[in-house]
């Protein structure tokens, strides 16, 4: 039977646009922008450099989209909209952000070195990490509003502290090992101490209730 070219063209574009932004990725963390050349991104991907300017036009396109295409985090630890038990669904969360950072390290140093000179792939960069902040402050306004918490801290600042947290243990870990909690117990730490600092453990809301009188919700 006679194979349409064209179809067979067509389904297999994602894939090698896949292995390509992979490629690139890859390339960049280890080289930055500069030493990140199409010829060096074709070698990685085992393709060559007119498949990748076919595809994507150009470097700088090609980084761009490899960028924006990163996750904000582990998809599978995803905050509930509806808080049921903060401290497991916050340590997951928090697992799955220590993961991803972690993963990605070399790249987010890399852009972190090439702010100055290449604002334009930080500012893309900085897409995933809003993502998560917007999630995070979606989650504990809604642990406010079930009434798990105390009803006066500010939850931006609440998510900050905590991805700050978050983003200095991946970062840092392999320099000063020695100042941040066992990496077991690191994002439940991290949880718990956010947490109670806004009455949403179990201890905090006892405590508050005794001291108010007010129900334990």
């Amino acid at each position: 039977m006679p194979t349409n070219s064209s179809e067979f063209s067509s389904s297999a574009q994602p894939d090698t646009r896949d292995v390509i932004l992979g490629a690139a990725l890859e390339t960049y963390s280890r080289y930055g922008f500069r030493g990140a050349t199409t010829r060096r991104i074709a070698e990685t991907a085992g393709v060559n450099e007119v498949t990748i300017f076919r595809h994507f036009g150009s470097k700088e396109a090609l980084l761009g989209e490899a960028l924006r295409a990163l996750p904000p985090s582990d998809p599978q630890a995803n905050l509930p909209s509806h808080p049921l038990d903060p401290v497991a669904e916050l340590t997951a969360w928090s697992e799955g952000q220590l993961r991803h950072l972690r993963d990605k390290r070399s790249m987010i140093r890399t852009c972190m070195g090439e702010i100055e000179e290449r604002p334009e792939l930080t500012e893309t960069v900085a897409c995933s990490p809003r993502t998560a902040f917007a999630e995070l402050c979606g989650y504990l306004v809604a642990v406010r509003d079930a009434g798990v918490s105390f009803d006066d801290f500010d939850e931006r600042v609440t998510a900050i502290t905590l991805m700050g947290a978050l983003f200095s243990d991946a970062m840092g870990r392999e320099m000063m090992p020695e100042i941040y909690p066992p990496l077991g117990d690191a994002a439940r730490e991290y949880a718990e101490l956010i947490l109670r600092a806004i009455g949403a453990d179990e201890n905090s809301r006892a405590a508050f209730s005794d001291a108010t009188g007010a129900p334990r919700g």
